[in-house]
């Protein structure tokens, strides 16, 4: 069966692959964030632990080179997962491969999904802009829905 689009596609067939590459752009960001940018320590996660920076640095004297490069590997694979879900969105979900919905739908659960989760469970301060990045990556999920 040939998925690809016709020439009057409509417009939620344009629109959710739209937002699920936006999706996929910001999780790109956030991985340069974490890999070039996050500082080892946030306010938020003192104030998680219950102790001043300066205190937990002192506890712990290797924490903060320890940090850095676990920030670096993790800034890598999420930049790495933003990069596949452009690429899922602007190719098989976009044609409606049957299993390219499911495929991000998981991807929703297990990247932006989690991460919501846990700054939920947190307390973090970036919890309610990854809120909104799941609700569009949920809303690009609903518009396709119908389309598989």
């Amino acid at each position: 069966m040939d998925r690809s689009l016709p020439p009057a596609m409509t417009h939620r067939r344009r629109f959710s692959p739209l937002l699920l590459a936006l999706c996929g752009l910001v999780l790109m960001g956030i991985g340069v964030f974490f890999a070039l940018a996050r500082p080892n320590l946030l306010p938020e996660d003192a104030r998680y632990i219950g102790m001043s920076s300066p205190q937990i640095h002192d506890a712990v004297p290797g924490l903060a080179g320890w940090l850095d490069k676990v920030f670096w590997v993790m800034g890598g694979y999420v930049f790495t997962s933003g990069l596949l879900v452009v690429y899922l969105a602007r190719t098989s979900f976009r044609t409606r491969e049957p299993v390219a919905w499911g495929a991000a739908a998981l991807a929703g659960v297990t990247s932006i999904g989690v991460m919501t989760g846990v700054n939920f469970v947190l307390g973090s301060d970036f919890r309610w802009p990854l809120l909104a990045v799941a609700m569009l990556w949920t809303t690009a999920l609903a518009l396709s829905a119908r389309d598989y």
